[in-house]
């Protein structure tokens, strides 16, 4: 799974390295953090029918269009790639509104007592960037969500502490991911898969990332431990 994660990078450098514009007013307010989890905003990239690239900001939590009520919807921070193709809640935003969701790090437990959480990064350095979907939701009373989820897939070699991860996504596959003229799930599946060994690294950092009120640049800092 993926329930954690870091994005502090400057928005100008995200943009580009994902060849995307930026919308400032689904930007506005957005600010560096160390210890984000669902339900707060992260950030997506999405392509419209002429090829362009828009960054921008959303709920992590994905709300399908079809939901009566929002706050019934849970647990959607993550999809399975085993069953986001076919899964209700996700299937509409797999065939039609895909992203990439950059993150500088992202964290997982390692079961003990009590668990260690580690930060797993990008070993070249550059921000992680995982595969993710969207989606609109917009209520009687016009209230409207824009809203995300990231997909994981079993864990691979670069994940030695689960037995699940995010979906990351080299830059040679943004292009088909993002593509909305692609469908066809056989084209797609084959993108959501463990990545190739060495791509990520990762250490131990404090527990007290454990603590979603406690954020700050330390919490993504190596410290000495098993």
């Amino acid at each position: 799974m993926c329930g954690r994660i870091a994005l502090y990078s400057d928005t100008t450098h995200l943009a580009q390295l994902l060849e995307a514009g930026v919308d400032p007013e689904l930007l506005e307010g957005l600010k560096p953090r160390w210890n984000i989890g669902p339900m707060s905003r992260i950030l997506g990239v999405w392509e419209n029918s002429e090829g362009e690239r828009t960054l921008g900001a959303f709920r992590w939590g994905l709300v399908p269009g079809w939901a009566k009520d929002p706050s019934a919807v849970r647990s959607t921070f993550n999809a399975r790639a085993e069953t986001v193709a076919t899964k209700p809640t996700f299937r509409s935003a797999f065939k039609r509104w895909r992203i990439l969701v950059p993150v500088d790090a992202f964290y997982e437990w390692k079961a003990g007592t009590p668990k260690q959480p580690y930060a797993f990064k990008r070993a070249d350095g550059e921000p992680v960037v995982f595969a993710g979907l969207r989606e609109y939701w917009k209520g009687e009373d016009g209230t409207e969500l824009r809203t995300a989820t990231i997909i994981t897939t079993d864990a691979g070699p670069d994940m030695p502490i689960h037995n699940r991860q995010p979906v990351v996504l080299e830059r040679d596959t943004w292009e088909h991911w993002l593509d909305p003229e692609v469908a066809d799930r056989e084209e797609l599946e084959p993108l959501l898969k463990p990545n190739k060994e060495g791509t990520l690294v990762h250490y131990p950092v404090t527990r007290d990332v454990g603590n979603i009120r406690n954020d700050g640049p330390e919490l993504v800092q190596e410290i000495a431990g098993s």
